[in-house]
């Protein structure tokens, strides 16, 4: 003989709604088995929705010209926008978008997009200088060749180290022109000419003959602009022999680092 007895009241809380529902249980004795069941309309029980619930994105602000094909026109922004419009756009639009990731995907990828294709204008600008450049060599008469023999173009770290040194020189002159004249110091820059004009050159007579004719050239030059100088913007203590010197370290210069 089977007996249903009726348990105490249980509760089951939901952590959304903090509300308690009641439920019973109830036990089923026999001599051959024992169970708990739940009443039937507690069997068909859904909690109920929440924030959770919700799809991701669902309060997210979404990017309104997501499917625009123009980079330019995603971004609103002309054509003709200049490097900082281009990523004052992009910040903005991430500042507002960023949390929705279709958004940030296609502000992302039109801004790609006008970077690849400024760097492919620039290269194409690049070439068509050179191109131009050499054309021009090419059409030039016969005696702009024979001088473009003989200069070349070294790369910029050397460039640096030698108008460093020139440069020191040049200071050094102008700090001592109350006491002495530059002859030491145009002494030293013309043998650092001379050495590396011999480097390239591999020939010691060959270096000095250019050496001595920078040397000549620059003199030459700083006679007559020197004087052409206001003597507003000349110092007192500077002389005619340190403003030709100056010009004397800038000829030495050009001819130990370009000519060949």
């Amino acid at each position: 003989m089977a007996t249903t007895l009726l348990s105490s009241n249980a509760t089951v809380s939901t952590p959304f709604l903090g509300q308690k529902l009641a439920t019973h249980r109830v036990r089923v004795n026999s001599k051959k088995s024992s169970s708990w069941t739940l009443p039937p309309r507690l069997l068909n029980f859904r909690s109920p929705r929440c924030a959770v619930d919700a799809p991701f994105g669902g309060n997210i602000s979404k990017f309104p010209r997501i499917n625009v094909w123009d980079p330019f026109k995603r971004l609103g922004i002309g054509r003709n926008a200049s490097e900082e419009e281009v990523w004052s756009a992009r910040n903005f639009l991430l500042s507002q978008y960023a949390e929705h990731e279709r958004s940030f995907e296609s502000i992302e990828a039109a801004f790609e997009r006008i970077l690849m294709a400024s760097f492919r204008n620039r290269k194409k600008t690049k070439i068509n200088l050179k191109s131009q450049l050499k054309k021009k060599v090419e059409e030039s008469p016969p005696w702009v060749k024979n001088l473009l023999n003989y200069v070349e173009l070294p790369p910029g770290v050397i460039i640096l180290r030698r108008l460093f040194l020139f440069g020191f020189m040049a200071c050094w002159s102008v700090l001592n022109s109350a006491d002495a004249g530059p002859a030491f110091q145009v002494a030293i820059s013309l043998a650092a000419c001379i050495y590396f004009l011999n480097d390239k050159m591999k020939s010691l007579f060959r270096a000095g003959i250019t050496g001595f004719l920078a040397l000549f050239v620059g003199w030459f030059l700083g006679s007559l602009l020197a004087p052409m100088i206001p003597t507003v913007l000349v110092h007192p203590t500077w002389t005619l022999e340190l403003l030709t010197s100056l010009v004397v370290y800038f000829s030495l210069f050009l001819a130990c680092t370009f000519l060949k």
